[in-house]
């Protein structure tokens, strides 16, 4: 068991005071630092429609109440700037692209991010997924959709020793001993103790709306029904476009998410042996949010919201996205940290969210890009950085 990460919060020389360094003794946060930047260094700020990102702003502001207590990440989350600056933000009543800008001018500082001197990281996106479905298992609705298992247990050794390394782990009790919660190979083979909230009629949409997190069921009675994400089984993530590109079933630039499913529903027999190399199972629930929920807890806003490595990226932060859309096209955006993903991992990582349809569907399962991007921290809060533990 690792024991106790240190981080040390290290203000380069007094003649170079613009950068905030972070150099922490341990390797698990080993190159993370802040480079203090200017606005004129963002790519198309100048550009950005702000007005877009009102109503993700609202949404944050909700949130921030319940987010101090649990923010584990690098960077301190400092809830009492971030309530100052929401109160004003109200005071002012935002209504215009040039106000939100002003706003975010008036109150937020950009750092680059940067990981071993490099500003470069990854960005993929994702979507909103969607399925067919039934209040009651008929005809083809034959495919589960599994709420939170009754049986499902979560431990972390730091909530019995502090110096323990703080970690979620999920299982479920045998004999008195907690083991890990079974796979997906074994949930799909021998079931598992917990409600099913609905039924889908394909069992390829089920597994693709948990690789997503959230969906849209399209009942069988007419009306829509919004799902999100509840829990986990605890395994590791292993994508289907890297199951099926070792496997040589798909060439290199073959993987785009609309392709892999077009693939999976025409090969249903082998599509469920490589779906089940995928460990990761996902629970969901039912949801009556204006749209899919984040980790966050307020509903995600198309083209604004960020999936995020929270270890170092504060749920909640404003960041300056700059990479590139699947047309080559410039994405140089406002956008906010308001989910995290099993694969989302390091200190320069993102996922983007484009909503929901089949347009979002395609341009999800393209990007894969380089990019960077700057945290927006508040002005009248000294940045600072946690202690690893």
């Amino acid at each position: 068991m690792i024991k106790r990460l240190f981080l040390l919060a290290l203000f380069v020389l007094a003649a170079c005071r613009q950068s905030y360094v972070l150099k922490p003794e341990s390797a698990h946060f080993e190159g993370f630092s802040l480079k203090k930047a200017s606005y004129t260094d963002l790519k198309g700020f100048e550009t950005d429609d702000f007005s877009q990102a009102i109503i993700a702003f609202e949404r944050n502001c909700k949130a921030l109440d319940k987010l101090a207590p649990k923010s584990s990440s690098v960077i301190k989350l400092s809830a009492d700037s971030h309530q100052k600056i929401c109160a004003d933000f109200q005071t002012q009543k935002i209504k215009t692209s040039e106000d939100m800008k002003n706003f975010i001018q008036a109150h937020f500082e950009p750092y680059l991010v940067l990981n071993n001197g490099s500003s470069q990281g990854q960005f993929t996106s994702y979507y909103e997924a969607e399925i067919r479905a039934s209040e009651q298992k008929h005809g083809k609705y034959q495919y589960p959709v599994y709420g939170k298992p009754r049986d499902l247990v979560t431990f972390n050794p730091a909530d019995f020793d502090k110096s323990l390394t703080s970690k979620r782990f999920v299982g479920k009790l045998q004999n008195g001993r907690l083991k890990p919660y079974p796979t997906r190979a074994e949930i799909e083979l021998s079931g598992i103790d917990a409600p099913v909230i609905l039924w889908a009629d394909d069992p390829v949409d089920v597994f693709l709306m948990q690789i997503q997190g959230s969906a849209i069921a399209l009942m069988d009675k007419g009306d829509n029904k919004r799902i999100r994400y509840a829990d986990n089984n605890g395994q590791p993530f292993i994508g289907i476009g890297r199951i099926l590109l070792d496997d040589k079933v798909l060439e290199k630039g073959q993987a785009s998410m609309d392709k892999i499913r077009d693939w999976l529903k025409q090969n249903p027999e082998k599509a469920q042996k490589y779906m089940r190399q995928n460990p990761r199972y996902v629970f969901h629930q039912l949801s009556d949010a204006e749209g899919p929920i984040g980790a966050l807890g307020v509903p995600l806003t198309s083209g604004r919201s960020l999936a995020v490595d929270e270890k170092y990226i504060p749920l909640s932060s404003l960041l300056w996205l700059e990479t590139t859309a699947p047309d080559n096209t410039a994405l140089q955006k406002l956008v906010f940290a308001q989910d995290i993903g099993g694969a989302i991992q390091g200190p320069i990582r993102g996922d983007y969210f484009w909503g929901h349809g089949e347009q979002a569907l395609l341009s999800a399962g393209k990007m894969h890009a380089k990019g960077q991007y700057y945290i927006l921290h508040p002005k009248d809060s000294e940045l600072e950085f946690n202690n690893g533990k």
